[in-house]
């Protein structure tokens, strides 16, 4: 992709290869034009009932676009140079906003997606240094034999719920990665149902589920659209439950975090990397601040893998794409012959990579990045105030007809060519600007954990190419907006190879 750097106030008119122009520059300090909305409530309803079709609708404003909803303003920006402006050319002007801290505060959460100013910046520096290619090396082993595990389970014939089955894979994998435990199948039949024991030992990797479900619960796009319209003060189920498995956690990641700093041991996982490490001023992470990042990654790592993994399989499934799956079958039989595949299998596992782009392609996990602006500025001429949230709109650029041809078909030979020996590679585009596609957001707070998630995507899709093809018993799926673009149940037939 290339390299254009475009500030959002000297822009001019874009125009891409087919002539279509973008976005031009407004009058010097005007409101950008948006929606009315319905009186008191505005566009709450609109867009808590399906936020990506409002998101979609409100493109016919133009690429900078203001609606308002739960109480507050909202900027929409579709459009890549304007989005490339927010992360990287001015993100000192910009913050992650009071939108998302409120979110942050809801959950109760801290950790380095929410932290700011220096405070991030030592986490940062920290937290880096799990995620080094030689880290992610060693996690590479546990990613596959976790969906071995996985698809070993699976009968010729069987119907599996691959959204469920996903978020199982990818929470064992974590959980081996960030706290060096076993997971073992939990021993409760739903979430949020039944008691919540307060005794660890044998229980670990069961207290850490019982969190992510909870949290799952309780963080669903329709709580929180109920929430908009209900007293704050009001407590549901939901929140009873996620409080009481979030008190368990915090008592297990403490005590663990004690028995890693009696030890003195070297661990190779997260927590003991926390437990251990400094930050550069030489004080340690707290208690408190290790539960608030490994938190964050349990939620935020394997919720987005998950659905990404699921999003994969279910397009690979589809009818027209035999000559992918036939390919992606023939790639993964060159490379690894008759073993799964390994960290050092990555390079040449192209097509799988393909498929992993093209499905965050159509289908990011986090389908809207939010920023809000320290004080009032313009972008692309248009007045936004210092309590606007500003969402950048990845769902409608990653569909967007001006740099995407045939926007909404799975198509992952748009992320290949050839090299010189006739290969397949993974191989950026010119002629589309460089945040046309940004699943891992961008900038200085780009994905800290972007190596980690693609390692995993590539490892698990060949391990399960090389076992089962799985065929399509869900025959649509409407996306929504939770912890992440949730499709929903996903039932699929095993049959393996």
């Amino acid at each position: 992709m290339n390299e254009r750097r475009t500030t959002a106030d000297d822009r001019e008119p874009t125009t891409d290869a087919e002539g279509k122009t973008g976005p031009t520059r407004a009058a010097v300090g005007t409101p950008p034009p948006g929606p009315r909305g319905l009186p008191v409530i505005n566009s709450t309803l609109g867009f808590a009932r399906d936020p990506l079709e409002f998101l979609s609708s409100i493109r016919e404003y133009g690429d900078v676009a203001h609606y308002e909803a739960f109480g507050r303003e909202f900027v929409v920006v579709s459009d890549p140079g304007l989005v490339e402006t927010v992360l990287v050319a001015r993100d000192d002007e910009f913050w992650r906003g009071e939108f998302e801290h409120e979110f942050s505060e809801v959950l109760d959460v801290e950790g380095l997606f929410f932290a700011e100013g220096e405070r991030w910046r030592n986490q940062r520096l920290l937290l880096q240094n799990a995620f080094t290619p030689a880290r992610i090396q060693s996690y590479a082993d546990d990613m596959v034999d976790e969906t071995v595990r996985l698809v070993e389970d699976w009968s010729d014939g069987e119907v599996v719920d691959v959204r469920e089955a996903m978020s199982t894979l990818t929470l064992r994998a974590l959980t081996r990665s960030l706290f060096d435990l076993e997971y073992k199948e939990p021993r409760f039949s739903e979430p949020n149902r039944g008691s919540h024991p307060r005794s660890f030992g044998g229980d670990r990797a069961d207290c850490v589920q019982r969190w992510v479900q909870a949290m799952g619960a309780y963080s669903d796009s329709e709580f929180f659209g109920i929430r908009a319209v209900l007293p704050t003060w009001l407590p549901s189920r939901a929140e009873r439950e996620y409080r009481r498995a979030t008190a368990d956690v915090e008592a297990l990641v403490e005590e663990m975090v004690a028995e890693r700093r009696r030890s003195d041991a070297a661990g190779g996982d997260l927590l003991s990397l926390l437990a251990t490490g400094e930050y550069p001023n030489g004080s340690r992470p707290t208690a408190e601040e290790i539960t608030g990042q490994l938190q964050l990654f349990l939620l935020a790592g394997h919720e987005t893998t998950a659905t990404v993994l699921t999003y994969a399989c279910w397009l690979l499934a589809a009818a027209d794409v035999e000559d992918v799956r036939s390919r992606l079958e023939q790639e993964v039989t060159t490379v690894c012959g008759d073993r799964d595949p390994t960290f050092a299998d990555l390079p040449d596992l192209a097509i799988t990579e393909a498929v992993g782009r093209e499905a965050m392609r159509l289908y990011p996990p986090l389908p809207f990045l939010q920023r809000e602006p320290h004080e009032a500025t313009t972008l692309a001429g248009y007045r936004i105030g210092p309590a606007t949230t500003v969402q950048l709109n990845m769902y409608g650029i990653h569909r967007d007809e001006r740099w995407w041809s045939e926007p909404d078909a799975f198509r992952p030979d748009r992320w290949l060519s050839n090299d010189e020996d006739g290969r397949s590679v993974v191989a950026d585009r010119d002629d589309r600007p460089e945040y046309a596609y940004f699943p891992f957001g961008g900038g200085s707070r780009h994905c800290i954990g972007m190596r980690f998630a693609m390692a995993e995507l590539q490892l698990s899709l060949a391990t399960m190419v090389r076992r089962v093809d799985l065929e399509r018993v869900t025959e649509s799926i409407d996306p929504t907006p939770r912890v992440s673009l949730d499709p929903g149940p996903v039932e699929m037939r095993v049959r393996r190879r």
